[in-house]
């Protein structure tokens, strides 16, 4: 079985799009998502592009601040805090990675939680980590909702070990899957003996960023093996984590790249934009 994300997604954007329709018909305001990017990287332009037409896509309003290069930290900061006093804004977003002088971290604790729906601020963080509701970061939360798109719904009994332990994915993701009574390992660079660990895994999550490293030894027989990378190869190709050609015959269910976690990573920003609106319309009643 192949979980193409795309398709996935499409199925949430259809939900999302009528239901902004049913706020046009009441004359309500519409969410907004604002997208920061600083500089002209051309990757990070690319990504801020297809966020923009996600919105477009289901009707929701966008604003994307472009912002010089060479901007200090204290003027980021400013335009960051003007987005969180503004009441028509539902969701910032900075489009990461900042160039080298800017502090990361700095940026991010900045956003109101309210209105971090990549769900990167400590208090995010902590609302996973202690099980409460908050914004979860938009590819492990579609990792999850590919999982459940198969009927992974309680991962009871079953063994889940995640390659990669970045903030941004690996940690949040063992978070959600312990959350959802899996028991989870997680592998990096520092880990002994990787493939005894990854060929025991009833569900495999390979985030790590090393073109095609995972390999059908790497595997058990009739594993779910969801495939975070994305890398693109000499031929100007895209390519996983996960060598898919080698590893599909061997495994139950598999992501793959492109049409994959891609995809679900935009459409649960959208998801959490959409969530933060209502959180903000139940609130001022």
């Amino acid at each position: 079985m192949i979980i193409y994300g795309n398709e996935l997604a499409a199925s949430f954007k259809e939900k999302m799009k009528a239901e902004i329709e049913t706020l046009k018909k009441e004359n309500k305001r519409l969410p907004l998502l604002t997208v920061i990017l600083v500089g002209n990287n051309p990757a990070s332009q690319s990504y801020v592009r297809s966020k923009e037409k996600a919105c477009l896509s289901i009707g929701m309003e966008n604003k994307t601040i472009v912002l010089p290069e060479d901007i200090s930290q204290q003027e980021l900061e400013n335009v960051v805090q003007q987005q969180n006093e503004d009441d028509t804004v539902d969701g910032i977003l900075v489009q990461l990675p900042l160039p080298k002088h800017l502090n990361e971290q700095a940026v991010i604790d900045k956003i109101s939680p309210l209105k971090d729906v990549d769900g990167l601020h400590p208090v995010n963080a902590g609302a996973l980590l202690t099980n409460r509701s908050g914004f979860i970061p938009c590819t492990p939360k579609g990792v999850m909702a590919m999982l459940e798109s198969i009927g992974l719904d309680d991962l009871s009994g079953m063994n889940a070990v995640v390659l990669g332990r970045s903030n941004l994915v690996g940690k949040p993701l063992a978070l959600l899957l312990q959350n959802k009574n899996a028991t989870v390992t997680i592998v990096h660079s520092k880990t002994k003996d990787i493939k005894t660990i990854t060929s025991k895994a009833d569900i495999l999550v390979a985030a790590i960023g090393q073109p095609k490293m995972v390999k059908s030894d790497w595997v058990k027989d009739g594993a779910v093996v969801i495939d975070v990378g994305i890398n693109r190869m000499e031929n100007g190709k895209l390519c996983g984590d996960v060598d898919f050609d080698d590893v599909c015959d061997k495994v139950k269910a598999i992501s793959p790249v492109p049409k994959g976690v891609g995809p679900m990573t935009v459409c649960m920003l959208l998801e959490n934009t959409l969530e933060s609106y209502h959180n903000k319309e139940r609130k001022n009643g």
